[in-house]
Order: C-alpha cells, then structure tokens, then sequence
C-alpha cells in the first residue's frame, strides 16, 4: 500500500489573543500549540525558542518556522515507523556510538582547557617560522599602505599626498590631521601587513586591478563622481614569496597550540592505557 501525505494531518490555531504575548496567539485546547497526529507542541516548548525583546511580527515569524520544522520531524518519525522493519528501526548501538563519541569529546574539552598552554614566546614564533618556512607562500601579494578618499579638486589633495609618502613620523601625523578635515575617508595600514585583497575594497575593486594601477608608489583611481581614491604603498610582498615572520605570527601561534592540544590528546590516550593495564584491567585475549 503506497502511503499519502494527507495520512498525516497538521492542525495550528492561529487565533489572536488580545494583551498577550505574541506567540500565545497560536494557543489551541489549552496549552498546545500544534498537532501532527497524535503528537502534540506545547506553548511551554515554543517559548523557549522565542527570544525576548523581538517585535511580535517576528515573534509569529519565527514561531510558524519552529512549528512547521518541528512537524516535519513529526512526520518523518511516523512514516518511518510505519515503514521501516524491526531491525531497521533498532538504533541502540548508533545511540551508544554517539554517547561514547560525545563523552569522549566533553572529557577532552575539559581535559584540554585544564592543561593547555596557550602563551607562545616570541622565540618559539620565530624558530618555527624559520624551520617551516616554506609552508607560508603567499597567494596573493600584501601591503603595507595609507589610504584615502577625496575629492579630485579638493585644495589639500597634493600636501596630503605629500606627507602620506614621507618617512618622516610628524609629517604621517600631520598628514592624518590634515585628511580628517578634509578627506572623505583616510586609514593608515604602514605599521601592520594586510593583504591585498583589504586594499583593493578601499577602492571596491579587484586586488589585480588596482595593483596593476601602480605607478612607483602610489595608486590612483578616480570614481567618475569627482571623488579620488589614492594609496601610497610603503612596503610590498607578492604573490609567490615568503612572508615576513609578523605577517605568520598570528597563524603560527595557531598552529603551536594545536599541537599542544593533539600532543595532550595523545598523551592522555597513552596514559589511559598504561594505566588500565598496570591495574589489570586491560588485557587482549589470543589463541595459543
């Protein structure tokens, strides 16, 4: 017999009820919520999955999306006992594998939070930088650059420019002080490497495109709208080459700590066993 889904049959009172919360208004016979079958959902499960201090719109929203998921699983859970064989519907030991899986990962969380060293040195940075170099090729080219937005006939354009480029630290702070009133938008980026893809959304355009507009140190692109969008680029490394080791800083200490954690981990396997063993309670059976 080929089974329908009109077998299934969802009923949701969306009555409103004055002076009440919004998600009262889907009561129905009491405290229930929705039907699907024999299975009920109650008010009290609903608004658990309400947030508070969302508009009543959102709240009905929200509450339609919870109900309608939660008949779904309704009704895939009574057609699959209806079809599926005795066997097939014996999920014990995927039940036991789970459990055993997430006790194990509770007990490495907190086994792991209680011993993990999380401070990496300078040196440790360095020396691992230096034996794995390699492994930190760039795929595409970083910067270090100051950036601003202004207007193309703005009378403060060329000092700008002019003191964005310098070496010298008073003439990049007046050059800041002088952007704040009078350009649109200015960032300096000369002290940290960003990639170059951060770069190019200053000019909202692709990182090819706005390299291949170098010219010597500075990148200039108008918008069409009398508005200039200009980068000095301090410092440059592309695409192919090895980063400087404060550009990887970040992504070694990373990479430390999640050896320390796998060397923990492993650590604590070893040691379960050991320790089973030496108090007997390990022990592998073999045909003589």
């Amino acid at each position: 017999m080929r089974w329908s889904p009109t077998a299934l049959f969802l009923t949701v009172s969306l009555t409103v009820i004055p002076s009440c919360k919004a998600v009262q208004s889907f009561v129905h016979d009491g405290e229930v919520v929705a039907r699907l079958g024999d299975h009920k959902l109650f008010l009290s499960d609903l608004e658990k999955v309400i947030p508070n201090g969302i508009s009543p719109e959102d709240s009905v929203n929200l509450a339609n999306l919870y109900i309608n998921s939660w008949a779904t699983g309704k009704a895939f859970q009574d057609i699959a006992e209806q079809k599926l064989s005795k066997e097939e519907k014996d999920v014990s030991k995927e039940l036991e594998d789970y459990r055993q899986s997430l006790l194990r990962y509770r007990f490495e969380q907190r086994y792991v939070a209680e011993r993990l060293d999380t401070a990496v040195s300078v040196k440790e940075v360095n020396d691992y930088y230096e034996a794995h170099k390699e492994n930190f090729t760039l795929d595409r080219p970083i910067v270090k650059a100051r950036f601003m937005r202004i207007a193309e006939d703005s009378p403060n354009l060329k000092t700008i420019k002019k003191l964005m480029s310098s070496e010298d630290v008073a003439d990049v702070i007046a050059a800041d002080s002088l952007a704040f009133n009078s350009a649109q938008r200015y960032i300096d980026c000369s002290d940290s490497w960003i990639d170059a893809v951060t770069l190019a959304g200053e000019f909202g355009k692709d990182y090819v495109e706005v390299l291949s507009r170098k010219n010597g140190r500075f990148i200039e692109i108008a918008d069409g709208a009398g508005n200039l969008s200009v980068a000095f680029v301090a410092d440059m490394v592309k695409a192919g080459d090895i980063p400087p080791v404060e550009f990887c800083e970040e992504r070694i200490k990373d990479i430390i700590i999640s050896e320390r954690k796998h060397k923990l981990l492993t650590t604590l396997e070893q040691d379960l066993i050991e320790d089973a063993k030496a108090k007997e309670k390990f022990e592998i059976y073999s045909k003589k």
